[in-house]
């Protein structure tokens, strides 16, 4: 099927960035959230994004001034309901996920492809809590959506190939590469990624070493561009635990168990760079190790 419009739950991190880059790559964007507050801001953030890529001449003022005119954003679910293709990018719960879901199938064409931009749910249990497991897959965003090229596409065991199809070519049309995963907790870049940030929190919580020397140690010695500590404070520490509970879970191996400092710091609030306080203090001119 072509598709043209696209519906993005969630306005949050993803959710703005994987509405950018749909804009950009010629597609009607219908954004909703359950707050107006965060639609606005999600707006707003898009278009000083668009226009950085403007001042460094990688768009024009008029193909930033078409993606805009391109987007809309709605406090209505159910509005979403004649776009082609809809991509959820709210919480990584999976019951919050699955509430959406069945809200918002009664609404739905015949035809829509419904999406999950989860990064360690099971598809195929998502999936079957919708009228349409055949349609229905992992669309897995790297953050910040805008500048990673990767997209995870994960099937559901009911997944057909034209639904794949269409995705792929979804993604080519973005401009951007897919990287297929079978639906297993975390998939591939989290079930790599994630374990060697837990580790580097038990490295923390052993006292092996200080936040500093940790992400120093990963930056210089492997040539990482952000530390393990620094990534997972700008992923969201509430998110690496969720992710670390699903493997651990649904793989059932004592390797995955969430390091207990880990799960202390999403405890106090300290979540990292949008709350100011993860394994680096945000609140002044430059960020400082909390431990």
């Amino acid at each position: 099927m072509a598709i043209q419009s696209v519906g993005v739950i969630g306005a949050g991190q993803m959710g703005n960035g994987i509405a950018h880059v749909f804009a950009l790559a010629g597609f009607d964007v219908l954004m909703n959230d359950i707050s107006q507050d965060a639609l606005d801001k999600a707006v707003s953030l898009i278009d000083r994004n668009l226009e950085r890529q403007v001042s460094r001449d990688k768009i024009t003022a008029q193909v930033k001034s078409d993606a805009m005119a391109r987007i809309s954003t709605t406090l209505k679910l159910s509005d979403l309901g004649q776009t082609d293709l809809v991509i959820e990018a709210a919480t990584e719960r999976e019951t919050v996920k699955q509430a959406i879901f069945e809200d918002l199938v009664p609404h739905l064409k015949p035809d829509t492809i419904l999406t999950s931009n989860t990064s360690s749910i099971s598809i195929t249990r998502l999936a079957s809590r919708t009228d349409r497991p055949e349609k229905f897959m992992g669309f897995h965003f790297m953050n910040p959506v805008p500048v990673m090229q990767l997209v995870e596409l994960i099937r559901g065991i009911a997944t057909d190939e034209p639904t794949y199809k269409a995705l792929h070519a979804v993604v080519e049309k973005l401009g951007k590469t897919s990287a297929t995963a079978e639906d297993f907790p975390a998939f591939i870049v989290n079930r790599i990624l994630m374990p060697m940030i837990n580790e580097a929190v038990y490295t923390l919580y052993e006292g092996v070493g200080s936040v500093s020397s940790i992400d120093s140690a990963m930056k210089l010695g492997t040539n990482h561009p952000m530390g393990p500590l620094e990534l997972a404070d700008f992923i969201g520490l509430d998110t690496c635990l969720a992710i670390m509970n699903v493997l651990h879970d649904g793989l059932a191996d004592t390797k995955y168990r969430p390091c207990p400092l880990l799960t202390k710091y999403v405890e106090a609030g300290w979540l990292g760079r949008k709350t100011g306080r993860g394994f680096y203090d945000y609140r002044g001119e430059t960020p400082v190790p909390t431990r």
